[in-house]
């Protein structure tokens, strides 16, 4: 966890560093230097610098690759990047988290084959208060405490109690979806609960026992986390929720699991009937087993892309070879990389790490985590829009971006664990119409795609450069170029 201070000047020579990198690793961008020139006048002039749209891209997938406690970074070049900078106004940004889960969930046919995706908002500049959310996840399930103990989940029982002062009421289910609390610059905060249609969330049943069915359990289809600041060469963008997909044990061993969140294990093992007298009968493991494959079968039946802890353990390994031939060291905090079940069967158990602060990077900052686990501060009259019928995004372009199992515009199969040694070919195929449209994404196949005259297993595909215009309120005289650069 980190102290940040969002009025700090950007460091040029952090700046330096990310830039010599990108260009480094995308050729196409051409030479650096004079880049370097423009970004150290406006530094000197503003306190900061805008990114490229090409430079915002490849920052947020090189933050993806070193995001030390990630262990499915073996697809972080398939990462789809929404530019969101220019997006200010507190109904359009929630606009543009709807639009983010469709993205990540799909659409049609397509629903269930996630993807990774992050919306990225507008930058800190000195001087000028933020935009966050102050959920640490865009989906999450609120915990209420009432005379028969909890129901739902108890990680968010303060912030459940925190949004319903505010004016919002749940159900009192068990997986009430919490509303988003949004706040821009010093404005008050304000609610928005994401539609249904936002959500997917898979019902959970059991192979073999039907009466799992009946413990009423399910799970939302996408992690969304949304109160990590993401930083790139020395700029900080503190709303850029990023999604992905499940690996199977962050439900079935963590979430549903825990004691202090769903406790459901003494639950599953009633209901197996076994022996729960002595830990030695290790009732314990028997009934975290069933409830992990009833998590991976479910979202497998219902065509949500969900990921098991052995083939991604080994595809990490994968990752870590191919960082190596490329000439960059992995970082890994072995705490997070290694499973939370049957860790020792795991090759990922068997390995030290490095821990290094490499950027750009994602960093959890103390203000954030006070906001998604402690009271929210009473306001006076607290904007809401409840169920909002908003439109619905476009139907993804024809190219295919699978992530770690639940990635893809179109339907995909698992991708098959790589041996460490596997040959990769060139990694990038931009869809055509990105080069002409600022709002367009990218989407990268897992498996690897020829690009023409491509040869290097890092090559990449050239983006076209240029600031994307902002616009902003009027700025004191010696700040003047703060109007056109920043907004």
């Amino acid at each position: 966890m980190t102290a940040w201070d969002p009025d700090r000047p950007v460091d040029f020579a952090e700046a330096e560093e990310f830039l010599r990198a990108c260009h480094a690793e995308l050729p196409k961008l051409g030479p650096v230097e004079p880049r370097l020139a423009v970004v150290r006048e406006q530094i000197a002039a503003l306190g900061t610098y805008t990114h490229t749209h090409a430079e915002l891209v490849h920052g947020a997938r090189m933050a993806w690759r070193n995001a030390s406690r990630c262990i499915g970074r073996v697809y972080w070049r398939s990462l789809t990047v929404l530019d969101r900078r220019q997006h200010r106004a507190p109904d359009q940004i929630f606009d543009d988290l709807v639009s983010h889960l469709h993205t990540a969930t799909g659409e049609g046919h397509n629903r269930g084959k996630l993807r990774a995706v992050i919306s990225i908002f507008g930058q800190a500049v000195p001087g000028r208060p933020v935009t966050r959310l102050w959920n640490d996840q865009l989906i999450r399930y609120a915990g209420y405490r009432g005379d028969d103990g909890m129901t739902g989940d108890p990680q968010y029982e303060q912030f459940t109690s925190a949004v319903s002062r505010l004016g919002w009421t749940g159900k009192g289910s068990a997986f009430d979806l919490l509303p988003l609390v949004l706040q821009t610059g010093d404005g008050d905060p304000r609610l928005y609960e994401l539609p249904e249609s936002a959500v997917l969330e898979v019902p959970l049943a059991h192979p073999e026992y039907s009466w799992f069915a009946e413990l009423g359990l399910r799970w939302h289809a996408v992690p969304a986390i949304a109160n990590m600041r993401l930083s790139i060469g020395g700029v900080d963008y503190p709303l850029a929720p990023f999604s992905g997909w499940y690996m199977g044990t962050e439900i079935g061993a963590r979430n549903l699991a825990d004691a202090h969140r769903y406790d459901q294990i003494p639950v599953v093992a009633e209901r197996l009937g076994l022996d729960t007298s002595s830990e030695s009968t290790l009732w314990r493991d028997r009934a975290l087993v069933e409830l992990n494959r009833a998590v991976l079968w479910s979202f497998e039946r219902a065509g949500v892309r969900v990921t098991d802890h052995h083939s991604e353990s080994r595809l990490f390994l994968t990752h870590v070879e191919r960082e190596r031939r490329a000439g960059r060291d992995t970082p890994a905090d072995w705490t997070w990389i290694v499973p939370p079940i049957s860790g020792g069967l795991t090759p990922v158990f068997h390995r030290y790490y490095t821990e290094a602060d490499q950027r750009p990077n994602f960093y959890l900052d103390r203000s954030a985590q006070q906001l998604s686990l402690t009271a929210i501060p009473q306001v006076s009259v607290p904007a809401q829009r409840t169920s909002p019928e908003l439109r619905t995004p476009a139907e993804p372009a024809a190219a295919v971006c699978p992530v770690t199992g639940q990635t893809g515009a179109r339907p995909v199969a698992e991708p098959e664990p790589l041996p460490a040694d596997q040959d990769f070919g060139p990694d990038i195929d931009l869809h055509p119409a990105y080069a002409a449209d600022p709002e367009a994404t990218v989407r990268i196949p897992v498996r690897p795609k020829a690009a023409p005259g491509a040869a290097d297993p890092d090559a990449t595909v050239a983006i076209p450069a240029g600031p994307t215009p902002i616009t902003a309120e009027p700025v004191p005289a010696r700040k003047r170029g703060l109007r056109r650069l920043l907004g």
